[in-house]
């Protein structure tokens, strides 16, 4: 088994419960760690024996497209969707950050993280 993470993927998007988050939209850090068997890509150095980080990110730019109330079901369409991709993948963790969130104090960010497994 071998890690891959992508982190810090940088976004605007427009989800919340809030009528003004999904009309003038947020910042958003998206950060993604999957485990998978990269022994037989680390041998053949070819990209189709891995798991492609361009398509990792693809999928959750595409995903963070489509407005949401809640960051725990941008983050399940994000998992259920790599897992239904791509075979390799045997778990994925997903954490959604809100920057700046709309909460009445000085906050950085609210996070919520989510793990999927490959059913057997």
């Amino acid at each position: 088994m071998g890690v891959i993470k992508v982190e810090n993927i940088r976004i605007y998007a427009n989800h919340g419960c809030l009528t003004e988050e999904t009309k003038i939209g947020s910042d958003y850090r998206v950060d993604l760690v999957i485990k998978a068997n990269l022994q037989t890509s680390a041998v053949s150095d070819n990209l189709v024996d891995t798991v492609d980080y361009v398509f990792l990110n693809r999928i959750v730019r595409e995903e963070m497209k489509k407005p949401s109330y809640l960051l725990e079901t941008v983050a399940k369409r994000i998992l259920v969707r790599i897992l239904n991709e791509n075979n390799a993948i045997k778990k994925a963790t997903l954490s959604v950050s809100k920057l700046n969130p709309p909460i009445g104090g000085d906050v950085e960010m609210v996070t919520i993280k989510m793990t999927e497994k490959r059913k057997k």
